[in-house]
């Protein structure tokens, strides 16, 4: 990191500008902050990503900033919570440049000032292992937060935008797909690069949902999570599962893709369930925010989740969604 004025040169220079709107950030001139509480209490996550992992090396670094935020940011909305701040921990290549680093802090501010949300603070490190940045997200809850466990059944299970999408841009980047548009492909890799957090939808979320979590490891993985902490059967149907036009057009000619496409991680959708006579209030609060809402299944007594396929029988899914520490 030679040419940056040591760790306190470059905290200095790339980061305590973002911490200026922010004033129990005390200027990161201090070794904690004071945080903005509310009478509900604090929502708290923390995600990190990994260069190789998250994000593949050679990503322009504005996208990874914004990837970092957003992955965050996805979990906060899930809670049915505002963002109103986050602590940094970057853990940067020894050789990483003045001009990386600029552009990584611009990506940064971009999304601080769409999201509203302020730099409190962090750490700074030198690796020789590959980039890793991780972000504690701090947000302020509605009418409560919206936990994993409350699925009741009778309630319905629904899902926010498009699912797949990460996944196939990912995939894009490394063999692209024959049958796509340059539109389509710029779609699909924009998904993977820069997910879009359901922010605003989800400031309404405690209002309606009896339970929620962010898809960031594959739909059915994750809606497991909802099923063993409630003590409930999900039945999910895979033709209600809504795609983008990109992701149709690649299931029109591999039918087979649209299971895969359940698994496949990296959507940073909202996944939760709903009572039927709080449907019509969900419905309104997605409409106001912009936001796509499809119901895709119901919750039943039992355990686990089922995924149906057009014939109505269960499908045997290949793979039940990422996991860090799964053989391979």
């Amino acid at each position: 990191m030679s040419g940056q004025g040591g760790e306190f040169g470059l905290i200095a220079r790339y980061f305590a500008p973002l911490a200026k709107s922010a004033p129990g950030a005390l200027g990161l001139l201090d070794d904690a902050a004071l945080l903005p509480t509310s009478r509900q209490g604090v929502v708290t996550t923390a995600d990190a990503i990994v260069a190789g992992v998250h994000f593949l090396p050679d990503d322009p670094p504005e996208t990874i900033a914004r990837k970092l935020l957003r992955v965050n940011l996805s979990d906060i909305a899930a809670k049915g919570a505002r963002a109103f701040g986050y602590v940094l921990t970057a853990a940067f290549p020894r050789d990483v440049t003045p001009r990386w680093l600029a552009a990584f802090a611009r990506g940064l501010k971009a999304d601080q000032a769409h999201f509203g949300i302020h730099l409190y603070g962090g750490d700074t490190v030198a690796t020789p292992g590959p980039a890793t940045f991780s972000v504690t997200m701090f947000g302020h809850p509605g009418k409560a937060m919206v936990r994993r466990a409350g699925a009741l059944p009778g309630d319905l299970v629904c899902v926010t935008g498009t699912i797949g999408d990460g996944g196939l841009g990912l995939a894009e980047l490394r063999a692209p797909h024959r049958g796509l548009s340059p539109a389509q492909r710029r779609f699909l890799v924009a998904r993977y690069r820069i997910p879009q957090p359901r922010t605003r939808f989800g400031e309404a979320l405690s209002r309606f949902a009896s339970s929620g979590l962010d898809v960031s490891d594959g739909l059915v993985q994750d809606l497991t999570h909802i099923a063993d902490v409630s003590g409930v059967r999900l039945v999910m149907r895979s033709e209600d599962v809504p795609l983008s036009a990109a992701a149709a057009a690649l299931v029109k000619a591999d039918p087979g893709l649209r299971a895969r496409l359940l698994t496949a991680g990296d959507d940073y959708e909202i996944a939760f369930t709903v009572p039927k006579r709080r449907l019509a209030a969900c419905k309104a609060a997605a409409l106001k925010a912009r936001t796509r809402v499809t119901v895709i299944g119901t919750v039943e007594a039992g355990q686990g989740v089922a995924v149906l396929g057009r014939d109505g029988k269960a499908l045997a899914l290949t793979g039940g969604g990422y996991d860090h520490f799964r053989s391979r």
